[in-house]
């Protein structure tokens, strides 16, 4: 193949005449490699490549091979573009079962492949459903950008929910196109991606001259939905500060504490150590808010009552609220329960309220269908497996208060909008990446933590043990961040949020009409298949 598009090459140059542009597609006539190629531009348009703009020409090659697929071509090459994607993105899996999880690499890679394997069916289905669509007289650039969204959608609750890398979340900093993510959420971002790519690829087909018309119709919607999305996006972002709040003064604690003793009884003192120093560091510049990560105290707080009363003691001292991680247990029905939780400590020193994870990370604080699988332990070395969190609870600080995210709680919107639902103005996400190594992982965590602040229209500060510590403002913008690794901590003013947008009151009710949709291409596919063979 490439041979002979080279022999044509030549042929031309020694004839000294212009090349046909439509030549130049017969380089592109492996579906399989055409997958990949695609598959590996959307994986390098999320962080740490961090390459954006490829996410909107990422699909050009894989719309190249569905050109004239049958549907199990189709299928075969979305899946494979999917499972090239998220093997790239999801890279470092195999650092956090191995290294962390003490697992063997054929197990590592084994799970590795399953979880992008498993993402790589909706890429599948999408690829499945616009094709079916077009055989049956409906264009692309309809069915793809709504069969993917909602793909998206059902991927981020089946099996726990996978909402991890989708096309929107590659944007995270352009901030005039993703305000309107206080409407249709990240999902809205992603229709735009999609739509824009089968256009630009029906564009070239065009110019290329392969005997098909220009997408006017489809560019002209395009471009009134782009036009319309940075419109909204620039007044968002000109409008200025919510309603007059007091802003808080918050510290954001970065203890970097290393996972092989960070749950040793003989490093508990020092851990404690290592955040009071740093606590009484940052507030020497005024606090109304200190936030230390997750799990930051490695004890249960509720039977330690000598270190408890220490950290106590130092929220009256410093006269500050007082945001801690740490593992909490309660009875349920008789039985004591397990839970990953936080607390927060007024500056009198009373525990005014805990919050507890609801959305657990299967295997890591769990085991799925653990009474069945007695023989599979946990890859994550924990207290006990956790049982999740019942309710929403927001936490007091002052007048203010706070949802709190625990560490992976923040990939999942929901959550988000349940706490500003219940009365949250300020998010909190507290977590502990070190789990990721020096990966692009905690990059990727806090791409998607983003949006949950221009979803809801509420800032959120996020105090991680190690990477990335940060402040991002309701807009999306990060304001500060820390490295990975590094000790430290971050100071900043966050004016609480107005608790007000579409987003909030209808959710995800675009992307569900979306799977509608997707549902009705699939029926009139099958009535039309179904009357051509009677």
């Amino acid at each position: 193949m490439i041979a002979r598009l080279l022999s044509g090459l030549d042929e031309h140059e020694a004839c000294g005449s212009p090349i046909p542009a439509h030549r130049l597609l017969h380089f592109f006539d492996r579906p399989g490699l055409l997958a990949i190629l695609s598959g590996v531009m959307v994986a390098l348009s999320f962080p740490n490549s961090g390459i954006s703009f490829l996410a909107w020409i990422a699909l050009i090659p894989l719309l190249t091979a569905l050109e004239g697929a049958n549907l199990r071509t189709a299928f075969r090459v979305g899946f494979t573009c999917g499972l090239t994607a998220y093997a790239v993105i999801l890279y470092w899996i195999n650092v956090v079962i191995t290294y962390y999880g003490h697992l063997p690499w054929a197990a590592s890679i084994t799970l590795y492949l399953i979880l992008a394997a498993w993402l790589g069916l909706f890429y599948g289905f999408a690829t499945l459903v616009a094709r079916a669509g077009e055989l049956a007289g409906i264009k692309s650039a309809f069915s793809l950008p709504v069969a993917w969204v909602a793909g998206d959608l059902l991927r981020s609750f089946l099996m726990t929910g996978t909402p991890w890398a989708m096309l929107g979340h590659s944007q995270y900093r352009t901030l005039p196109l993703i305000q309107i993510a206080d409407i249709c959420g990240v999902f809205g971002i992603t229709l735009l991606i999609v739509l824009a790519n089968v256009v630009l690829y029906r564009a070239l087909r065009a110019v290329c001259g392969a005997g098909v018309p220009y997408p006017v119709k489809s560019a002209l919607v395009l471009l009134a939905l782009l036009v319309a999305t940075l419109f909204y996006g620039f007044s968002r972002l000109n409008s200025g500060e919510p309603p007059a709040t007091r802003p808080l003064r918050v510290a954001l604690i970065q203890g970097n504490i290393p996972q092989d003793v960070k749950w040793s009884p003989a490093f508990r003192d020092k851990t404690i150590d290592i955040y009071e120093r740093l606590t009484r560091e940052a507030a020497r510049r005024g606090v109304d808010l200190v936030v230390w990560p997750e799990s930051a105290v490695p004890f249960y707080l509720q039977d330690d009552p000598l270190r408890a009363g220490h950290i106590q003691q130092l929220a009256r001292e410093l006269s500050t609220n007082l945001l801690i991680g740490s593992p909490a247990h309660e009875l349920r029905d008789g039985k004591t329960v397990y839970l990953n939780s936080a607390f927060m400590i007024s500056p009198t020193g009373e525990i005014t309220g805990r919050s507890d994870k609801i959305h657990l990370v299967p295997f890591g604080e769990y085991v799925p269908l653990g009474r069945y699988l007695p023989f599979v332990s946990k890859i994550v070395a924990g207290i006990g497996d956790f049982s999740p969190g019942e309710k929403a609870v927001p936490l007091s600080a002052g007048s203010t208060r706070i949802g709190t995210l625990i560490c992976a709680e923040a990939v999942f919107p929901d959550l988000g909008r349940a706490y500003v639902n219940n009365g949250a103005r300020i998010l909190a996400n507290i977590t502990n990446d070190a789990w990721f190594g020096r990966t692009s992982a905690p990059y990727q965590h806090l791409s998607i933590v983003a949006f949950r602040a221009v979803e809801t229209r509420t800032p959120l500060i996020r105090a991680a043990n190690t990477g990335v510590t940060a402040i991002v403002d309701q807009n999306g913008h990060i304001n500060t961040m820390t490295g990975l690794f590094v000790e430290g901590f971050r100071l900043g003013e966050v004016r609480p949020g107005s608790g007000s947008s579409i987003y909030l009151k209808i959710g995800d009710t675009g992307a569900w009409l979306c799977v509608l949709l997707t549902a009705g291409i699939v029926g009139l596919t099958w009535l039309k298949r179904k009357r051509l063979s009677e």
